[in-house]
């Protein structure tokens, strides 16, 4: 039986450009379903296929499930950006390029059964199908797995088209006057990166109100948004920008990846990324100013935007802004008005 054939799927999936480009596939065949099962080493939940045939994969507007027990994302509730396809083709498939086993292999995800789902942290939580108590072969609990909390696992569906049937809009669990607040305080007063703290410095000279200026900026975008977050908008561009800029003061991006991703091998703040710079922060020193996750594929974007239009061009050893793009950021950036008292 299908376990979807009365479900109401009105509002259910977000096929934009980037969830089309990036998750969603064609239909999986039987031959594709055998060979990711025996890749994984799992059988796959008939109604994870079930829903397969209707949509592989793809971002999803209603995309929290309630909780009784609290988690890093919230007290009630997580949130999930997308469902993997049952494919091999688009990144965020169960074969894909950041698929269930590079979360495992590379982010040291725990082997307890598949990777299903993004949150929005960009990989420091996941949702999973977990066979530990059914067996390769049986029923999987669906569960959300932590990293940031060394990798604690706690269920939120006992299968997987419970999980489904679940999933709620955002709204419904909608705090945003509070929300508001707090990221206020975190734009106005939270203390910054010691990467962003160490480039404002080298750079003070040529920006000498930079804090005020990006907490200015960071204003402006929470005000907007009801929230701290940077998505593909015009100020979460701009905000990309500086957090560039900044990070050429201190050094020269060989490639877009070297300028966003933390290096394996790092633990503290000296080798300079955007993902230390704005999004994460690390347990053994924390900071207060940072949206607490990032979608990659945003910040891509605008790299590849600005490659385009020839703000970001190649120099000696990598890439920077070019002399007229980096005047017209820091015009902009001086002209920003407000601002908190630092």
């Amino acid at each position: 039986m299908d376990p979807f054939a009365t479900f109401d799927f009105a509002d259910f999936w977000d096929d934009c450009e980037y969830s089309q480009q990036n998750y969603q596939e064609p239909p999986p065949s039987d031959a594709l379903i055998a060979e990711l099962q025996a890749e994984l080493g799992y059988r796959i939940p008939d109604a994870y296929i079930a829903l397969a045939r209707r949509h592989n994969g793809g971002l999803l507007q209603r995309s929290c499930h309630p909780m009784d027990e609290a988690t890093s994302w919230a007290e009630d509730h997580v949130q999930v950006c997308g469902l993997y396809a049952l494919g091999r083709k688009k990144p965020y498939a169960l074969g894909g390029e950041f698929g269930s086993r590079f979360m495992q292999e590379e982010w040291g995800y725990p082997d307890i059964g598949i990777v299903i789902a993004d949150c929005p942290s960009a990989g420091h939580d996941l949702v999973m199908l977990d066979y530990r108590q059914c067996g390769p072969q049986g029923e999987p609990q669906v569960v959300h797995v932590d990293q940031e909390a060394d990798y604690a696992i706690t269920v939120v569906a006992p299968d997987f088209a419970t999980f489904i049937h679940g999933l709620v809009d955002e709204e419904a669990f909608d705090d945003a006057a509070e929300t508001l607040e707090i990221d206020l305080v975190t734009v106005d007063r939270g203390t910054l990166s010691p990467i962003v703290q160490r480039a404002l410095d080298a750079s003070a000279a040529v920006l000498p109100d930079g804090e005020r200026a990006l907490r200015a900026l960071a204003r402006r975008i929470t005000e907007e948004k009801g929230f701290f977050a940077l998505h593909a908008d015009p100020d979460s561009h701009r905000m990309y920008d500086l957090m560039f800029w900044l990070y050429s003061q201190l050094t020269t991006a060989t490639s877009f990846t070297h300028f966003l991703k933390l290096p394996a091998e790092q633990d503290d703040y000296e080798t300079p990324c955007y993902e230390l710079m704005l999004p994460f922060d690390l347990v053994v020193a924390p900071f207060g100013f940072k949206t607490g996750g990032f979608a990659p594929g945003f910040v891509e974007e605008w790299w590849d935007t600005r490659v385009a239009e020839g703000a970001i061009v190649p120099v000696d050893g990598g890439w920077r802004f070019s002399a007229a793009a980096e005047q017209a950021l820091l015009d902009e950036l001086k002209a920003i008005p407000g601002g908190a008292a630092v």
